[in-house]
Parts: C-alpha cells; structure tokens; sequence
C-alpha cells in the first residue's frame, strides 16, 4: 500500500516468518550457530525457546533453506492432541499411510520408515513446534521415539521449539530422562535498545530503501519500550508507523506519531497478557509517563540513558576482545546485562500505568481548587517527588 510513497520493493514489517529478512542478533548468530551445529552433528535432541515472537519459526526456516544433504523432514505444529493423533501427524508428515492404524501400527510404520531411511544414508528430522503445549505424558512419548535407532546412531533427530515454559515442563522430576537427552539447548534472548534500531534498518535495507523513513532516537525509544525487544511486536509497531507517516505525508517518525499508534494498538492489553494495570479504554499508555511528578521522569531517563551508556561501551568492548575465552566471558555478560535492561524498561512501564491509575484515583477523591491533581504534582518542584507532595512537603526531610 505505501511501498511506492516510501520507494521499497515490499513491505518491511510484514509478521510472516521470512528468512530473508533475518537480523542476526548476538542471540539469534548463536542459535543459529547451535542448531546448525546440532544438524550437522545429528545430536539426538535440540531444544529452541523463545518468546512468542521472538524469532523461532525464522530461525528454523532459515536452516532449512540452508539445504542440508539427503534431509527428510517432518514438521507438527498442532500439539494440543493425544498420543495416537500425535504419532498418525509425524507418520503422515514423513509420507507414510495412517488412516485406519493403531498406535502400535504406527510405531512400527515409523521404526521400519527410519531404517530405511538410515540405509539410504538420510537423516530424518523430527521439529515439533509450540511444544509447550504437549502434555508430560505425550513428552515421554516423544523421548521414547529416541529410542528408535540402530548399534551405532540415532535414527530419528527431534528438535523442540517453543516458549519459555517449557523449560519449566522439561523441569520436572518425571521428565528427567528427557532433559537428559536434550544435546543442544537454546534460548532467543530480546533484542536489547541498540539491536532493536538495528533491526528496524535492517529490515528496511532487505526491503529496498534504508532511509525510506527516519527513526529520532527518541521515537525508538518508545518502540523499544512497548516491543520489550520482541521482533514481532516491533513490526506491528512499526508497520503502522510507516501507514501513518504514508497517511500524513511524512518521512520522519515522530514522537507523538509513536504514541498516537501505541495508544491506537491499546498495546499492553492486546499484546502482554501480564499487564500490572488496566488501562483507561482507548487512553495511550504515554499519558501515565505524562502525569508523572518530574523527579520520577528524571529518575526514569537518567536509569535508561545509563543502561544505554553501558550497551554502547559493551559493544566497544567487544570489537576490542581477541582472546577466545575472555570472549566467551564477555558474551556471557552482555546476554546478562540485555536481561537486565529488558527488564528494568519492562518494569518502569508497570510503575508509569500503576502511577497514572493512583493519580486518576486520587482524583476522584479530592480534585485541588485549582485543577486535576496530577497537573498539580507535574508543577512541583523536580526534587519534591510524589510521596513528598502526598504526605507534605517535609514528611521526608532529614532532621538536623
């Protein structure tokens, strides 16, 4: 619709999973890595987990494309079913014959298919997504399809996608043996402020124009406050982004145009079921940062601007490390510190809407002579801060 306003072969931000817009992040170089790896070697299990959006389906597609020698796959994506339905989905995706047979029928259908394939010299891959929704006893079942193999190799490879729940299915007691036999483990990490911009460019160079649209760095701050570093959730944003800045005949993406989209998309009720606080019907989450005292917004910038110090520092560092080990070290670090960051943002936008709702509540208490009472709070003194407004102007000054 706006590809020619904005001169691009196709759309940037469109949600099908497509390998070849594939931005390869610190944590997706490394899943890549391993799961190529896990392939290559024909390690029994593989496990990739990852928010909903995160990634994982790419991922997988792009290995795929990679075109590995005499590969046979076998993909299920259905995974609330029951053990029979289960199997007759593996068996029907490798071409087998299911209607009419029972479960025991299958398992030898699919143990003679596996030799066969063995002799041949092929490599059967088993990839079961959202497996987070298979029940512990179709786990099992899954585990004991391992089984299947000959004096001196595995005959079938399993990979599990899925959320980050299951890790704590594959954590229980009962599934020991499974976890076991898990040879290659690996978790999609979000993308930290500084990937995130990176992969709004990258997505427009693979699309054809990478200075179709400016980001201010302030208006992808917002982006990557409400994404939380979710590629999925960056392209929604920014797809309608780029049809508002079509609408309006603009080449930049300005601040209040991100929030007027933010607040359009009602986004954390929509996107993360784990909201602290209800939102006001069709009210833009950036009015709970508007209605804040100023200290609290000074606070805010003065923690994201120092997590943002430290990101950018890090990624000096790391263009400065030769040694492997201290590599390996660094690495470590860095995915620690992306937590960390992802959560400090996620966790200042609770504290934005659980502020905005008290002060709506506050005034439907007592509304000052002069007008609403957050507009009173935002001509406080920076220094003064919310409690000490509420509870008086020297309730915590310290006594001399």
């Amino acid at each position: 619709m706006y590809e020619a306003f904005f001169n691009l072969r196709m759309k940037p931000f469109e949600l099908v999973p497509d390998p070849s817009f594939i931005y390869r992040s610190k944590s997706h170089k490394r899943a890549i890595t391993f799961l190529d790896y896990g392939i290559r070697a024909r390690a029994g299990f593989i496990l990739l987990t990852g928010e909903v959006g995160s990634g994982k389906t790419t991922i997988i597609r792009d290995l795929l494309n990679k075109r590995y020698e005499q590969l046979v796959l076998a993909k299920v994506f259905n995974t609330r079913v029951t053990s029979e339905q289960l199997l007759a989905m593996i068996n029907d995706d490798f071409g087998l014959q299911t209607q009419g047979k029972d479960k025991v029928t299958l398992i030898r259908d699919l143990n003679e298919f596996l030799v066969d394939q063995y002799a041949r010299g092929n490599q059967p891959i088993l990839i079961i997504d959202e497996a987070q929704n298979l029940a512990e006893e179709l786990l099992e079942e899954v585990r004991m399809l391992s089984n299947l193999e000959t004096s001196d190799s595995k005959l079938l490879q399993i990979i599990l996608v899925g959320q980050p729940e299951l890790r704590t299915i594959l954590a229980a007691p009962s599934l020991r043996q499974l976890r076991q036999r898990i040879s290659i483990n690996c978790h999609l990490q979000p993308l930290s402020r500084h990937e995130t911009e990176c992969y709004i460019m990258h997505r427009l160079e693979v699309a054809g124009n990478a200075a179709a649209v400016e980001f201010p760095s302030e208006s992808l701050d917002i982006v990557f406050r409400f994404s939380k570093g979710i590629p999925r959730l960056i392209n929604i944003i920014c797809d309608f982004l780029m049809l508002s800045a079509f609408a309006e005949e603009m080449k930049v993406i300005s601040v209040n145009m991100v929030r007027e989209v933010i607040g359009d998309l009602d986004f954390d009720n929509h996107f993360w079921s784990n909201a602290v606080a209800e939102q006001q019907e069709g009210q833009p989450n950036e009015a709970a940062v508007s209605s804040q005292p100023a200290g609290s917004l000074l606070l805010q910038q003065e923690i994201c601007s120092t997590l943002n110090d430290i990101n950018m520092r890090l990624d000096v560092l790391e263009n400065n490390i030769s040694d492997k080990a201290a590599q390996t070290v660094f690495n470590e670090v860095q995915d620690r510190f992306t937590q960390l960051q992802n959560n400090v943002t996620s966790q200042i936008t609770k504290t934005d809407k659980q502020i905005f709702n008290l002060l709506t509540k506050l005034d439907e208490i007592a509304i000052p002579p002069n007008g609403n009472i957050a507009k009173e709070i935002s001509q406080e003194s920076a220094n003064a801060g919310f409690a000490r407004w509420v509870f008086g102007g020297n309730a915590f000054s310290r006594k001399k």
